[in-house]
């Protein structure tokens, strides 16, 4: 009985002798072509290597005579210098105590050159004594394998170097953004040093007279231009100013050291706010603009004379393109001190200065401010600038109020307009006391 492709069923019902002779008729090769022809490598040796028998296949693998080869060579004739030694150590050893390997690993030398990979499985053959004969040898080229192992291998060390350089690029990252955060901290420090050397750290008692300060600094990476001082002059008075200079960075802390010791020096030399502005525009026009380089500030100078225990402080101000002084009455009033005219510092040889003048009475407060705080960016958009009519209604909304309770509440707007503030901006708070007080002073916290 018959499958549908027309080969015999050997599970059919017919006679069995049939069925042979019909596997029989389909084996066309003979035992000799099958050993000869082998898909693998056949080989048989005497115990000491001598190579006796040897199939076709092999021979044309290594491309050797059969005549060169049988009883001429040995087994290990055929192997590498590195396949000698594994005979020798392993492969030898291993089969006279098991009696067969299967599966060893070597390289075969073909003629000409070059190397073939095989699989070697080996059994020895038994007398009927149990004397051993001969030994019979399979190879099986391993050509194939072993490129697919060695790309195997190239791709695993591939990975492993990605890694390794990826694993080194990360550390070198680490490295450099550690090294960054150290270079970075210490030019923080080393700006924040500096800043602090172009702005008194606190500010000196004055009798009769309430003072605060406070001092934003927008970019720990940048020098401010902001700048603020409270000194004694003759007479029992004591000047003051606050301003900021164009642009940021050591040129702008180099104009800010300029503009507060020629004021300081104006003011020791003459005490009228309108004459110390006067001598600050002559020095910064001759110094940068009349050279091509203008560098310009604001800025509003004022000298107060106590007015004793109870008696009511008297202030007079000059302003260069300053923002107008914000005054808190006692009777919670808020109201700037308008200097219109006056013109930025520096920029032309004979700048209009504006002046004015008011009486600070018990319980009145005066705040210097630069427009940081007016120009701090409000909105949900941050499209809308904070502004002056804002800054007067905030504070009224606080009058009266004493020189620390309003950089205390000032400080606080601040924080509030987050990432709104982009400008450094400096406060300065002075007032006469509600009722007879110790002298008070404030520092210059940092922001």
């Amino acid at each position: 009985m018959c499958r549908a492709d027309g080969v015999p069923d050997p599970a059919g019902t017919g006679d069995e002798a049939s069925t042979d002779a019909a596997f029989t008729a389909l084996l066309e090769d003979s035992a000799e072509d099958l050993y000869e022809s082998a898909p693998c490598g056949y080989l048989s040796t005497m115990m000491d290597g001598t190579i006796a028998k040897i199939n076709a296949t092999l021979l044309d693998w290594l491309g050797l005579e059969r005549h060169a080869v049988v009883g001429r060579t040995r087994f290990t004739d055929l192997l590498t210098v590195g396949g000698k030694l594994y005979h020798e150590t392993h492969f030898a050893p291993l089969l006279r105590m098991q009696g067969e390997l299967r599966g060893i690993a070597l390289d075969l030398k073909r003629q000409g050159g070059g190397r073939l990979p095989v699989l070697v499985s080996a059994v020895v053959k038994h007398g009927s004594g149990g004397e051993p004969l001969l030994i019979r040898i399979t190879v099986f080229d391993a050509s194939d394998r072993r490129a697919y192992e060695e790309e195997l291998l190239r791709r695993r060390q591939d990975a492993e170097r990605s890694r390794a350089e990826a694993e080194r690029a990360r550390e070198e990252a680490d490295a450099a953004r550690r090294q960054a955060e150290a270079d970075r901290s210490r030019l923080a420090d080393a700006l924040s040093v500096l800043q602090r050397s172009l702005v008194p750290d606190s500010l000196p008692a004055v009798p009769g007279l309430e003072t605060a300060v406070h001092y934003h600094t927008a970019s720990p990476d940048q020098l401010g231009g902001d700048f603020y001082d409270l000194f004694p002059v003759a007479g029992g008075r004591w000047a003051f100013f606050l301003g900021d200079v164009c642009g940021k960075g050591p040129e702008a802390a180099s104009l800010t050291s300029l503009t507060r010791y020629t004021l300081r020096a104006a003011a020791h030399h003459d005490p009228d706010p309108a004459t110390a502005l006067a001598t600050l525009n002559a020095v910064l026009h001759e110094r940068y603009t009349a050279s091509g380089n203008p560098r310009y500030c604001t800025c509003i100078f004022g000298v107060i004379e106590p007015g004793g225990a109870h008696g009511p402080a008297t202030v007079r101000l000059a302003s260069g393109g300053h923002p107008p002084a914000l005054l808190l009455r006692a009777d919670g009033r808020a109201e700037y001190l308008p200097t219109p005219g006056g013109m930025l510092v520096g920029a032309l040889p004979g700048a209009p200065i504006a002046t004015t003048e008011t009486v600070l009475a018990a319980g009145d407060t005066l705040v210097l401010y630069t427009d940081g705080l007016t120009e701090a960016r409000t909105g949900a958009g941050r499209d809308d600038l904070y502004g002056e009519d804002a800054l007067r209604a905030f504070g009224a909304d606080h009058a009266p109020a004493a020189p620390h309770e309003v950089i205390t509440a000032l400080t606080g707007l601040l924080k509030s307009f987050g990432d709104g503030l982009d400008d450094d901006t400096a406060l300065l708070a002075l007032g006469a006391p509600a009722t007879p007080t110790p002298v008070l002073s404030a520092t210059n916290p940092p922001s």
